[in-house]
């Protein structure tokens, strides 16, 4: 979903039929989502509330479409205008046991009329489809907030296998609540009489009923989600109609129902956006979009070896939808094959790239290992997620980021890239191509899986502000020999950037020996010489020490702060959220976040130590504060977290004004 934002006036209207023009008529109660009879006029219609600002989550069995509800409403929320941000939650299983906790499936959504950077700390309404849903989100809830239940589902033997001994729509104990309860099923069944379906069809499309419900009390617009509708169920109509009747079914529900009183308006976010082109993307998109985008300013064809694992999978899926930007994709019988290819690849003369996880970069390591000697550009992507071993194969963590360092056998360098945001992966995969594509050398890009499945409002660039990628491949001798014969020599290196040239095979004249064996410098023959050996090292490492990364920004808009939080991944919209709301409290505090981790920017040193305290929040035990400490002889004070969950915001604001008092 794109939308042009120029103005506040041009950007209400920019979308055409279903943008705030459509949600301010419904506002006025001029018509619902159907052609039917008006439901009310002015003078008639509910109360409107205006918000800044709502966290909403979606919750129910892996098998209620709960992702697929989040997205619609995320969709229809980012042609709205608002800036928004996301956090999906589901099992590992395919089809976890239903009606169980471990079964439930969430999906939040932030959504705002100014500028936001986490999904929220606590949602302000739950949806919840079974007891197991309201049970294992209920502690987040904050008491005032609103739950919409689906009563249906509270039967004695769903609750008793949650553990609730009572009805907790009836015992009291969510009196502190605002308490919707909502025949969800029955009422659409009730709906879909009309289309002959089975009970257990009619009833998948209770979510539909959910997110029309939800659809008119936040004044969502509604046409492209019954275009969406119509096009995933294009080969079976009358399931597409089913689930658009229950889906405006939902919006009249709430538009006639006296339990709500009230409906709400978050007004587009249009201040927090410079002018141009927006759509609603995830990380894992956004760097897939980045890869085909390098490839095209590199002029060279793409190449992905992947095998699948969670949460890098989407990038293989969305990457084999392009073949006509010359992207190849393969999917290996395991990760070794994946990365191997992807390796054959770059020898080829393409922008190779391997997808992963954790448990993925441990089988690659040893390939890693042969690009360094090899010194081809590669791309690993490693979309981090919980460990070890297969640990939380759907949760975030950053614990990857030693290993990303570390995990080889000898000295064997490999630059670092983190993105920070969903949208931001589309710019470090960029950035991350031009390193490997400028130095010869494997990158590392480390996403996580809160990046890669959360979204947000993302500026479309204009291909004018993409950098030039270009490279020159070796086209002919470049070295003399003493008695004048020109030779090609394929580890004779670059005087600036120390990259070897990089020879397309079947060039005639460029025939070189390949291989993982040491390599003599220059010639490349084959060399067990141990001076030699130590020069390649070195060399390697300089190589990627001299790689340009640009000096580290810090937000210190006072100049006074004595603590400096820092950061890096993934953490950066709760840290920033937490910066925030210090600062509003009167605290002062400074912020840095690191995209380049290998090689550190060249100003990190001094910018430690300008500051009495460095606070370093990360999803791990400590990774990046080992470093740190390694590199700078600095105290750190490190603040983790492993627990699968991105951090909250209130969580981090209370950790940086300890240290403030402290």
């Amino acid at each position: 979903m794109t939308s042009q934002v120029s103005s506040p006036a041009e950007q209400a209207a920019s979308d055409g039929p279903g943008g705030e023009a459509d949600a301010r008529e419904r506002l006025a109660g001029q018509r619902g989502p159907t052609d039917g009879p008006d439901t009310g006029g002015p003078d008639g219609a509910k109360e409107v509330r205006r918000l800044d600002r709502v966290i909403i989550r979606f919750a129910g069995d892996s098998g209620d479409g709960m992702q697929l509800t989040g997205d619609r409403f995320t969709s229809e929320t980012a042609s709205f205008g608002n800036d928004l941000s996301t956090l999906p939650n589901f099992p590992a299983e395919i089809r976890a046991p239903a009606g169980t906790l471990p079964g439930v499936s969430s999906f939040q959504l932030h959504f705002a009329d100014h500028d936001i950077l986490t999904p929220g700390d606590a949602p302000n309404v739950l949806v919840a489809m079974n007891p197991a849903a309201l049970k294992a989100n209920i502690a987040d809830v904050p008491h005032g907030a609103e739950i919409i239940v689906n009563t249906d589902e509270f039967t004695k033997r769903p609750m008793a296998k949650v553990g609730y001994d009572s009805n907790p729509l009836e015992d009291g104990s969510l009196d502190a609540y605002n308490v919707h309860p909502v025949p969800l099923t029955t009422l659409t069944i009730e709906a879909l009489k009309e289309y002959g379906l089975s009970r257990k069809e009619a009833e998948r499309s209770k979510n539909m009923f959910a997110l029309g419900l939800l659809s008119w009390m936040y004044h969502r617009p509604t046409e492209s989600t019954e275009a969406f509708l119509r096009k995933k169920f294009a080969k079976k109509p009358e399931i597409a109609e089913a689930n658009v009747t229950a889906f405006r079914a939902g919006w009249n529900f709430g538009e006639t129902t006296e339990d709500f009183a009230v409906s709400y308006e978050v007004a587009p976010a249009t201040a927090a956006f410079p002018p141009g082109t927006y759509r609603n993307i995830s990380g894992n998109l956004a760097l897939s979009y980045g890869l085909i985008a390098a490839a095209r300013q590199a002029d060279l064809p793409l190449y992905l070896g992947s095998y699948p694992i969670t949460p890098a999978s989407d990038i293989l899926h969305e990457l084999s939808k392009h073949k006509n930007f010359g992207v190849r994709t393969f999917q290996a019988e395991d990760e070794i094959a994946g990365i191997g290819a992807a390796l054959g690849a770059a020898f080829g003369g393409a922008l190779a790239v391997t997808t992963t996880s954790g448990p993925g970069v441990a089988l690659k390591s040893e390939t890693i290992g042969l690009a360094v000697s090899l010194e081809l550009p590669l791309l690993i992507v490693d979309i981090q997620r919980g460990g070890p071993s297969t640990g939380l194969p759907t949760k975030t963590e950053q614990a990857d980021l030693l290993q990303a360092m570390y995990g080889r056998n000898g000295e064997a360098p490999v630059p670092i890239v983190a993105p920070r945001t969903p949208g931001d992966c589309f710019a470090a995969a960029l950035d991350a191509a031009r390193i490997a594509l400028t130095y010869r050398t494997p990158v590392f890009l480390l996403s996580d899986g809160y990046l890669a499945n959360g979204s947000e409002p993302w500026r479309v660039p204009e291909p004018d502000e993409l950098p030039d990628l270009r490279v020159q491949f070796a086209s002919g001798p470049n070295h003399t020999l003493a008695d004048g014969t020109e030779v090609f020599w394929p580890y004779k290196r670059d005087p600036h950037t120390l990259a070897r040239p990089w020879a397309v095979p079947g060039t005639p004249g460029l025939e070189h020996r390949i291989g993982g064996i040491e390599k003599q410098d220059g010639t490349g023959n084959i060399s067990y010489d141990p001076a030699n050996h130590d020069f390649m090292v070195r060399a390697r490492q300089a190589k990627t020490d001299g790689i340009t990364v640009p000096d580290m920004e810090v937000d210190d808009p006072t100049g006074d702060a004595r603590v400096l939080v820092l950061g890096w991944g993934s953490t950066y919209g709760p840290i920033t959220a937490a910066v925030r709301r210090v600062r509003a409290g009167g605290g002062a505090v400074a912020q840095a976040h690191l995209r380049h981790l290998n090689p550190f920017p060249g100003n990190l040193g001094e910018v430690l130590g300008r500051y009495e305290k460095v606070v370093v929040p990360e999803m791990n035990l400590g990774q990046l504060a080992t470093l740190l400490r390694a590199k700078h002889l600095v105290d750190i004070r490190s603040y983790t977290q492993v627990s699968g969950m991105p951090f909250k915001a209130e969580q981090l604001a209370t950790v940086l004004k300890e240290a403030i008092d402290d």
